[in-house]
This record gives structure tokens, sequence and C-alpha cells, in this order.
């Protein structure tokens, strides 16, 4: 069925389908320029196969894009790091390097670099193909190693198949451990995936796994961008998580930065011939002012083939099931879209956009599913750009999905500055639900954004110093009480009114205290900040793990009831009582948010028949009061010729039903 052009769904966009036809004529030309005589973009993408080293049938090959190099030389321990002439390249054409060895020169875990020299210079650099990068304990500097095992890994499972509506778990590998740590793809294998799977979650997002420099980055500034990082352990561990997790049914997706590298140059692509703009922009424009980070130039296609055989070699080399592409806004604007308001549709079409960005991002996109039909994508968008997660024939960019973050800026702003009793159920649910029907969305309460060094987590917002002292059930505190409340009825209501899906950083379910802060000068190179603590929720004498309990329920409930196959529709907005009511498919989702006010008949118009609840806030269970009987059947009571349930609605409350 032909996709319907997105400016005659959106009427607003129709003042700019000239320039949404412009993109879309852009990403077909150049889509055809990719392709050339290949029968898809898939097939004519494969720089990963022809850069970096390789293990042939009579040796070695080792090749390079390097055009402004005068000489290139592998060194290493091969070699005793010297330059010699048998480890010399020699030009072949189009500032391509190319060197041939027999068998004997190399051998799998051997260290070494390339030694490039250029008029006016010269130094050592990592291949910019390079799969693995390890760095030395005592000096920290990276240098990249021969990996080539004489036995591949065997993979053991099939990738579940596409996720219709994911329900994603964020997890950074390095801080997955209680112990003060770099924690490692094993460890977070046998000690966090078995929880996963008892939460329900159905995919996971696992964040730097790009090779970085420095830890404290949380991988967002990527040095090599073929290398897992060598932190976490090595490439056939990662193999053995991703396959792990597929036998249990879940999808595993890269968080992928294709939005910017890190400067170093010995690590990194930074002036990697001696050039400054052999990837990124020449000049200001090719230096990122906020993140200290390099732009790439979306314009080159050396540029392009090297970032979209990045997305082929991470699908079939480790078989992830998609990505959620990073920092999309400093993408899709030439001033990264900083210190901007996107209030208008004209700032999505007023030349401010860089199209050549926009142009690599559908190409990805077409690139991504033609390699992988079930893969998903999603893009990290704060601008909200009309478009970006709808169908590339349509006039869109391509993306499954886009995250909904305004819900979780609308959850700190509440949190932060509005009185509880002044919460507008209105206003909320507006919020929750204001989302483009043209494009899915994923929503969530909050993410590793919201626990970096310098914010809080929910809980620890809700409940700050109460926490280090007041969380035994034994304890009594009003503080505790209240931010255990609020945090069930938050995360419910964000996933209750997602659009298409749902995402947790991982410990958040639990509420998980304080933030996260890796180990750097400024706190004594600790790891405190950095783990996991998850013997809290482990601790039957802790409200934490009430908290887990809950989410492992809601979490099955959605998965259970198909929940995002319909969209919420408000039934009730009782401003003054503070009583949100909505139905989405056969469920009836009932809050109470009200700190004091409790309701013991309120009467809501229903279809007639028995009602039972399937998840209560308020059970003992899950650290509440129990106020309503678990076992309790509601029946609806036929009231001037129209059917009601009444129900006891306890303050500060959150119910889900369902008729018989």
């Amino acid at each position: 069925m032909e996709t319907v052009e997105i400016w005659q769904k959106d009427p607003y966009l129709k003042p700019f389908k000239q320039v949404l036809r412009r993109r879309s004529e852009l990403l077909e030309a150049k889509s055809r320029f990719i392709q050339g005589a290949h029968d898809s973009l898939y097939s004519a993408v494969n720089n990963h196969l022809y850069y970096g080293v390789h293990k042939v049938a009579n040796g070695w090959i080792c090749r390079e894009w390097a055009p402004n190099a005068s000489a290139i030389y592998l060194i290493g321990e091969c070699n005793d790091w010297k330059k010699t002439s048998e480890f010399r390249f020699r030009h072949v054409g189009d500032g391509n390097w190319e060197l041939e060895l027999p068998p004997e020169s190399l051998h799998h875990g051997q260290l070494y670099k390339w030694y490039i020299e250029w008029p006016g210079g010269s130094g050592e650099r990592l291949p910019a193909y390079a799969r693995r990068c390890v760095q030395d304990p005592e000096t920290k500097i990276f240098s990249a190693q021969v990996w080539a095992p004489s036995v591949p890994y065997r993979w053991r499972h099939k990738s579940p198949g596409k996720v219709s509506n994911p329900l994603i778990y964020e997890v950074h590998i390095g801080m997955s451990s209680e112990e003060p740590v770099v924690a490692g793809f094993d460890s977070f294998r046998r000690n966090v995936l078995p929880r996963i799977t008892r939460l329900g979650y159905n995919t996971i997002q696992l964040m730097a796994i790009q090779e970085h420099p420095y830890y404290g980055s949380f991988g967002y500034q990527v040095s090599n961008f073929f290398a897992v990082s060598s932190r976490f352990g090595t490439p056939d561990e990662l193999k053995k998580l991703v396959d792990a997790a597929h036998g249990l049914g879940i999808s595993v997706i890269l968080d992928l930065v294709h939005s910017h590298a890190v400067k170093n140059e010995v690590e990194g692509l930074s002036r990697f011939d001696g050039t400054y703009s052999l990837y990124f922009h020449a000049g200001p424009r090719g230096e990122h002012s906020v993140w200290s980070s390099r732009c790439f130039d979306y314009g080159k296609d050396a540029v392009l083939h090297f970032l979209l055989s990045n997305c082929k070699y991470w699908l079939e080399e480790y078989r992830f099931d998609g990505f959620r592409f990073d920092g999309v806004t400093s993408m899709l604007y030439y001033d990264h879209g900083t210190g901007r308001n996107f209030t208008e549709y004209s700032a999505y079409f007023d030349g401010s956009q860089d199209e050549d960005a926009i142009t690599y991002l559908g190409l990805a996109n077409r690139l991504i599913h033609e390699c992988c039909p079930h893969a998903i994508t999603i893009a990290e968008d704060v601008s909200g750009m009309p478009s970006l997660a709808y169908p590339a024939e349509g006039g869109g960019i391509g993306f499954d999905f886009r995250m909904s973050m305004g819900v979780a800026d609308e959850w700190i702003k509440l949190i932060k500055n509005v009185k509880d009793e002044d919460w507008h159920v209105g206003d909320i649910f507006y919020e929750l639900t204001n989302k483009r029907d043209d494009e899915r969305t994923v929503s969530y309460a909050e993410c590793h954004d919201q626990a970096m060094v310098g914010d809080k987590t929910i809980m620890f917002r809700l409940t700050d110093k109460d926490m280090y002292h007041s969380m035994s059930k034994s304890a009594e505190s009003l503080v505790i009480d209240r931010g255990v409340a609020l945090h069930k009825i938050i995360r419910l209501l964000s996933l209750s009114t997602a659009g298409d899906g749902y995402l947790n950083f991982m410990g958040n379910e639990f509420g998980h205290p304080e933030w996260i802060d890796f180990p750097r000068e400024g706190n004594g190179w600790s790891f405190h900040y950095a783990r996991r603590q998850w013997s809290l929720a482990d601790n039957d004498q802790l409200r934490y793990r009430g908290l887990e309990l809950f989410d492992r329920d809601m979490i099955h409930l959605a998965k259970q009831h198909s929940l995002f196959t319909h969209r919420p529709k408000a039934t009730v907005q009782d401003i003054g009582s503070q009583v949100l009511i909505f139905t989405r498919g056969s469920l009836l989702f009932v809050f109470n948010l009200s700190p004091n006010r409790s309701y013991p008949d309120y009467g809501i118009e229903v279809p007639p028949g028995k009602y039972i609840c399937l998840l209560d806030s308020d059970r003992e269970l899950y650290g509440g009061f129990e106020r309503n009987k678990p076992e309790t059947e509601h029946f609806t009571v036929r009231c001037n010729e129209v059917d009601r349930l009444f129900l006891y609605l306890p303050s500060r409350t959150a119910m889900v039903l369902i008729g018989e």
C-alpha cells in the first residue's frame, strides 16, 4: 500500500511540502549514486570488509584511506614498534594504501598501530576501521589489536524477530556490577540479564559499546567506531551476551554515536592523515563547541560510506537488532539546536537544517532495514522535527521510533516546581499524550540523562536525604511514603500513556539512590556512584524491593494485554479532586494524585459487568498500605440509566482494572 505523504496527514506541514519533497529527492539521488550498479544500497556498502586488517587465504591484507599521507607503516609487536620496509604500505590510488603480509607476519592478539607520514609531519594512529583496541593499564595508551581467533564464535540462537512495541531496559555494562569495578560482558550476562528477563523487558539498549578513551564520557566520545570497548571484554564475549539475550527472547539494540567523534588524534579520526577535515568539516564548523568534539561532514561520500558501513558491521558482526541514534538534534541543525525553542514549524524548514545530515539519516535507515528487516531504529531528538519517524516514501527520514523526550522533562518540572496538591491531572494527561499521530514514539519517566552527576534520579529527587536512613520497612517516614507512592504513579502514568514503547534505565525501576558519576579526579577516582546496588532491591526488609516488584508487574501487564495496540482515551479528568481516569483497550486506568484526599465511593461511568483489579500501586507487596483488598470483585450499578462502577480511591494511588 502506498504511503501517504506526511503533509497530507498533517495540514500544518503543507506550506513546507516543497522542502520535504526536496529532502526526499536528495535522499533518492544519493541512494542511487551510492548504490551504483549494485542491486541495493545494502550490497553497495562494504567498507568494513575492505579496510582494516583482514586474514586472507595467503596471509594478511591491510588497507587504509589516507589521501594526504606520503607514507604509512604498520608498527607493533610484530616488528618491535619500528618502521621497516617490509611493513610499509604502497599507495594504490584514490587515497588508498595497501599492505600484503605473509601468514607468519601477524597473529591473533598482537598489538599494532599505523605510523602515518604527511607533508610537514607524522604520527602514530589507530586504523580507522580497527575492530579491536586495548588500553595499556600503566601508560593508558591505546593500541589496535589483531583480532582473528582461530575458532570464530558459533551463534546458537536466532533473533526474536521484529519488536513492534519495545519495552527497553537501557544499560551501561561497566557500571552494572555492585562491586567498585568496571564490569564486563560476562558478569552482566550472568548476573543482570536474568533480572531483565524476570522484569519482562523485551529489548536491551547497550550504551558505550563503541570504543572511547574517556570512561566518564558515558561512551559518547567515540574514538574507534568499529571496535568494542575493551573495558568490558572481548568481541566474542559481547557476541555471547547478545546470543544469550536472543535465547531468552530479548532483542538487543546498540546506542549508536554517529553525531560526532572524539577530538583525540592518536586514538581517533581527528587529523588522521595530517588534515583536520578528512572526515570532518573544515574550520569552526568541524568543532562542536558544547561537546568539545569533531563534527562529521555528511556531505562527503567517504564519510557516508564510513558511517553506513559501521551500521552494517554492527548488525552483521554482532547481530544487533537495531539502533538508538544518539544526538540526532545536533546532526539536524547547523547550530546543533542549542539555545533554541522549537515552537513553530518554520524552525524545521527555514534553511538552518543540515540537509546532508538529513540525507545520511535517511540512507542509514534504508540500509539498516535492507540489511536486517526486523531491525528497529530510534531517534533521540529534542527538537521535535516532524517527519523524523515517518517512512521515507512519504517524505520522512525513516526512523521506526522517536524518543518522547518531553515526558521526562514534564516530570522533573512538576516535582521541582509544583506542590503536590497543585498537580493538574488534565495538564499531565495532555503533556504525556501530546504526540504526533503519524510517528511512533518511545516514552520514559527517566533515562540515564536524568541521573547524571549534578542531577538526581526521580526517587532521590522525591526523598533526598531520607533515602539514606528511612527505606527500611520498619522505619516510619512521610517523605518516604510520598516518594514510594509517587515513584510508582509516575512510572505507571508514563507507561500507560506512552505512544508505542517505553524505556527505563537500569536500577531506576527500584528507585536507585543518588546519581551517576564515573571515576574522575574530582571524586578521587571513586566507583561509588558508577555501579548499581542490586542488593537494595533484593533485600526484603527494604522498600526498594516493592518498587522493583511493581515495575515487574507493570511491564508484564503491558505485554499480556497488548497495551500499545490502542490509544489512551480519557474518561475523567477531575481537576478539583486530582483524579484521572482513562481507558486503553480493555484496561481501565484509575489515578488519584491527591496527596491527602481519599474517595470512598468514586463513581465512574463504564460498560456494565464485573471488574477485577489487575494492578494496584497500594498493595502491601509494592510498599503500599493495601487499602483495597486484591481479591475484591467490583460490580457496576445502574444509576439513572447509566452504569457506574463505584471504587474506593485512596490518596496517591493507581489501579488498573479489567471488565469480565
